[in-house]
């Protein structure tokens, strides 16, 4: 059986939402975003998980949130870094096996489907790579040296997360320097040469950054709910 692992990337802070604790560990219904973001996860079988938090974040962690789980034996917390990328890399180096395959998912997407979890690990043992996007519903503009250009928004695709790789690929992919242009574990591996395979992901995955995002956190949760 291949062993899975998922790495949640939870290094954000409440600046943005005007919040006196980073925005992960702000409540969502009753408990914190983080922590409804690793149920999902848990509910996968056989997935290992490491959390990469801010280390001045861990003694929070440690106070408010693992109060919620009461096995522990699948979830590990590694010191992030000053950017995303370093927080994965540190995450992704703590894995002592080579052998297998990782989801990266960002710690305020909450409401990622166990389906979508399971989808992307399975597309990913087949193709190295499974990243998950949606399309834009908005038109799009693209800015170059001239100004400005309609493009057609079939092309264009919104990328979510889980990305979800072949573990020995990825680790090797993460033995580069940080570079302004690796937004997400995509570029990284992109940047090392291979290709990355999309699949349809969800609307309601949202990536919860602004007091707004967090109002419409609240109604999929209440729907989610009845």
């Amino acid at each position: 059986m291949t062993k899975k692992y998922a790495i949640i990337v939870a290094g954000g802070s409440g600046s943005r939402m005007k919040a006196s604790v980073p925005k992960q560990f702000l409540p969502l219904g009753n408990k914190p975003i983080l922590v409804h973001t690793i149920e999902k996860f848990l509910q996968i079988r056989d997935l290992s998980i490491i959390l990469a938090l801010p280390v001045d974040a861990i003694a929070y962690w440690q106070k408010n949130c693992i109060l919620y789980f009461s096995d522990l034996s699948r979830l590990s917390v590694v010191e992030g870094g000053k950017t995303r990328f370093q927080s994965v890399k540190n995450a992704l180096f703590s894995i002592e096996e080579n052998v297998g395959l990782v989801a990266v998912h960002d710690g305020v997407r909450p409401f990622v489907t166990t389906e979508i979890i399971e989808k992307s690990f399975e597309l990913a043992s087949q193709n190295s790579s499974a990243v998950v996007c949606v399309d834009s519903k908005d038109s799009v503009r693209l800015l170059d040296e001239s100004g400005n250009k309609a493009i057609d928004r079939k092309n264009v695709k919104l990328i979510q997360t889980p990305q979800t790789f072949d573990l020995e690929m990825l680790k090797l992919a993460y033995e580069v320097e940080d570079n302004y242009i690796f937004t997400d574990d995509a570029s990284v591996v992109e940047h090392f040469g291979k290709t990355i395979n999309l699949m349809e992901g969800d609307y309601k995955n949202i990536k919860i950054t602004s007091p707004e995002d967090m109002e419409i956190a609240e109604i999929f949760l209440k729907n989610n709910r009845e």
